[in-house]
């Protein structure tokens, strides 16, 4: 029998990545002050993602997790978070090209302030200091390490006003507006390769177009004159963040009548503890200890969660977690993140499917081609991910769940639409269509943890995936493609 819980019985079990606040009676101020704060996300809204989730698991939905590694608070501004949102937008309609499915689009935002370590401390020239946690925590200037509680209060307002603004953009015909024919390919390097995108751009733009002549959304005003959304401007999108912070979390807990739509139960008969400051979250690799606090907290809310599965959880723990999360083997409840590394996928995710396929877990099993792959450059000595073995990864996931009578249900990705002043995209990642090399990366490099795609390189996984998805439809050779071999042969090679 399980044992009881509540938000705050995480504090019995050992905290991973736990951090140190000099000044215990701030924090808890701070907290208290944050448990008196509105919701930031509704039950209803919860409930709707667990549906979709739901229907993912079933084959009837695509999920796309997507934005920032890890977001600051200096990049809330209007325009990054535009960028970011309509490049989530564009990724999700050439899926549904593709693959002809709805898609459940996750942002990785309006939270995602917090990062985990490998090390509490860093050295600096001839001194250690703390390592940067985050926003959130404590800041990236090595002057500014010492943890600060009234982070957690500017991490709550930065998110209120990221939700704010992107709730805006969906409700006013935002998601209307990117037109594929409106997406610039000048960066396409490879004639052959262009001509394959211009062909997908070509078919989506038709089908658009073919949509509003037979009737989708004719006669409706536009937005600003009274009119509706519409069909094609009518998106849900929801927020998500690593669940780390757990005394932030705790603080935005809140039971709840689970609303009488989504319950078999009477009318407010039943209730349920909802963490409010996002409709997804996810557990880390560094925190999915069985014992440890973060499984804990992640057991007693009603939230979708998702679990990070790298190469060194054995196949009985990943059962006994998901024995621990979901004791009822609710559907909609749990998204299994798996982050190998293009070298390892082959040696673990196998073993993993038919381990959950035999426990009768119901999950989403979503890829992540990002972790797993860096590695440190040769010439500037940043952090580098190359574009191709993350998606080799990716195409590998798929073929390993074709083998293993499962199905790859959604991915998550590093990146984003933010441009510089001049307009150009960041130039973070290795690859890609822009072929961009090691010396090229200090041109635009600016994120402070790990490296993200770029628009375009987001774009050329996007094309990808999406014309993998229409030749297993069409019953064609999935590994005969034109894209891939193109994308393969301009992969840079480390000096």
């Amino acid at each position: 029998m399980a044992k009881l819980w509540s938000p705050s019985s995480w504090k019995s079990k050992p905290v991973a990545q736990d951090v140190a606040y000099p000044d215990q009676g701030n924090l808890e101020r701070v907290l208290a002050k944050l448990a008196t704060l509105p919701p930031m996300v509704t039950p209803s809204e919860i409930e709707r993602l667990r549906h979709q989730l739901a229907q993912v698991q079933r084959n009837e939905a695509f999920l796309l997790h997507a934005g920032d590694c890890a977001e600051s608070f200096d990049a809330c501004t209007h325009e990054n978070i535009t960028h970011k949102i309509g490049l989530i937008l564009s990724f999700s309609l050439i899926l549904i090209w593709g693959a002809r499915l709805p898609i459940v689009r996750i942002g990785r935002i309006a939270g995602q302030y917090a990062k985990p370590r490998s090390s509490s401390y860093e050295k600096v020239g001839d001194r250690e200091v703390l390592s940067f946690r985050g926003d959130n925590v404590n800041g990236l200037d090595h002057n500014d390490r010492t943890p600060d509680p009234e982070r957690l209060l500017r991490a709550y307002f930065y998110s209120t006003t990221t939700l704010n603004y992107l709730r805006g953009l969906l409700t006013s015909g935002f998601a209307s507006l990117h037109h594929p024919r409106d997406w610039s390919l000048a960066h396409v390097r490879s004639p052959s390769l262009r001509c394959e995108f211009e062909t997908i751009v070509e078919g989506l733009s038709d089908a658009l177009d073919f949509s509003r002549t037979i009737g989708v959304d004719s006669g409706s005003a536009p937005y600003e004159k009274g009119g509706g959304r519409g069909t094609l401007g009518e998106v849900d999108f929801y927020t998500s963040h690593e669940g780390l912070m757990l005394n932030y979390e705790e603080a935005l807990t809140r039971e709840f009548a689970i609303p009488s739509s989504a319950s078999s139960d009477k009318p407010s008969a039943r209730k349920a503890y909802y963490n409010t400051a996002a409709h997804f979250l996810w557990i880390g690799d560094r925190t999915r200890a069985l014992t440890g606090a973060h499984v804990e907290y992640f057991r007693g809310i009603r939230n979708p969660i998702g679990i990070k599965v790298g190469p060194t959880m054995v196949n009985e723990e990943l059962v006994r977690l998901l024995d621990i999360v979901n004791p009822d083997k609710e559907p909609g409840r749990v998204a299994l993140i798996t982050r190998y590394g293009a070298t390892k996928i082959d040696n673990h995710l196998a073993g993993h499917i038919g381990a959950v396929q035999s426990s009768g877990h119901p999950v989403a099993w979503i890829c992540d081609p990002m972790h797993g792959n860096l590695v440190g450059g040769k010439l500037t000595g940043l952090s580098l991910r190359f574009w191709m073995p993350g998606t080799n990864g990716l195409l590998a996931n798929s073929r390993i769940h074709a083998a293993c009578n499962s199905r790859l249900g959604g991915v998550s990705l590093e990146f984003t639409g933010e441009l510089n002043e001049e307009g150009f995209s960041v130039t973070e990642c290795l690859g890609g269509s822009m072929e961009l090399s090691e010396e090229q990366l200090g041109l635009r490099y600016q994120s402070f943890c790990d490296p993200r795609l770029n628009f375009e390189q987001s774009l050329d996984v996007a094309f990808l995936v999406s014309n993998y998805f229409k030749k297993e439809r069409r019953g064609k050779n999935t590994e005969d493609d034109v894209l891939f071999t193109e994308l393969g042969g301009g992969t840079p090679k480390l000096k």
